[in-house]
């Protein structure tokens, strides 16, 4: 099954703005333009979705998207009851019906083929036709449609077709300058700043080895779940290694470079 969350936001998501991407997402919001969000993986892209969801006031349906994901995944099937069939909305669908934002996570990760669905509803017509039921929805003014994904994982085979990228407006987003990002971690998880900078440090380190070792550098999600580490009364040294280090290699020399630099900031 796809993985879906549908909620209205109640309390604002933490988010600190880099540049003028609030401006300028709500410029696109206001025009209905679909957007596309960019960046690596634990940058933000999806806090910041959350973020102009709840400033905006409208309802927002996250699908994670998957290669196993079809079609009827998002615009919604048929089910067999004990009394016939009944027809369940998918996420995209409902979305179209509400007026809600609906937010396409990693959306290279679909088929090609699936996400060829989208198009009607990325252009002038706004319309998601609903073949199997013989129907075709007319999105709510409301609706929005935004899509993320990570670059870096770009390939042959998993890209998006120029038909589609041609219809989105696009930010590019990139893990926050050192001070930045040091403010963003005492802020999201209540550490002091000479800490943060600390944690900051380790994770420059280790992004100059992408390409050289590492597929992926430290996310800023990840220095926060350090950070929380930290605020629980783990120790510094291990919390870097069980958050830091652990989750992102296998390979010795990379890990041992890793703990290095952890023993020199620590």
């Amino acid at each position: 099954m796809t993985n879906i969350n549908q909620y209205r936001i109640d309390s604002e998501p933490f988010y600190q703005p880099l540049a003028n991407e609030v401006e300028l997402y709500q410029a696109a919001y206001q025009a209905r333009l679909p957007v596309m969000v960019k960046g690596p993986t634990g940058c933000g892209k999806s806090r910041f979705i959350e973020h102009m969801a709840w400033k905006l006031g409208k309802p927002l349906i996250t699908v994670a998207c998957n290669e196993d994901m079809t079609a009827s995944d998002l615009v919604g099937r048929y089910l067999l009851e004990a009394n016939g069939t009944r027809w369940l909305d998918g996420p995209l669908t409902t979305a179209a019906r509400m007026g809600a934002i609906c937010y396409l996570d990693e959306i290279v990760e679909a088929r090609q083929d699936t996400t060829v669905v989208i198009h009607p509803l990325t252009d002038h017509r706004r319309t998601l036709p609903l073949d199997k039921k013989g129907e075709l929805v007319q999105a709510h003014p409301d609706f929005q449609l935004v899509i993320s994904y990570n670059p870096g994982y770009q390939s042959l085979m998993k890209d998006l077709k120029q038909s589609t990228k041609q219809r989105f407006v696009a930010f590019d987003f990139d893990y926050p300058a050192p001070e930045a990002e040091a403010s963003i971690l005492s802020k999201e998880a209540g550490i002091d700043t000479d800490t943060a900078q600390k944690l900051v440090q380790i994770a420059q380190t280790a992004r100059n080895l992408k390409g050289h070792g590492l597929d992926e550098g430290i996310s800023t999600r990840v220095l926060v779940y350090a950070a929380n580490l930290m605020k629980n009364g783990i120790d510094q040294k291990d919390a870097c290694r069980m958050a830091l280090v652990s989750p992102i290699t296998d390979d010795a020399d990379i890990r041992s470079t890793l703990h290095h630099a952890i023993e020199m900031v620590f």
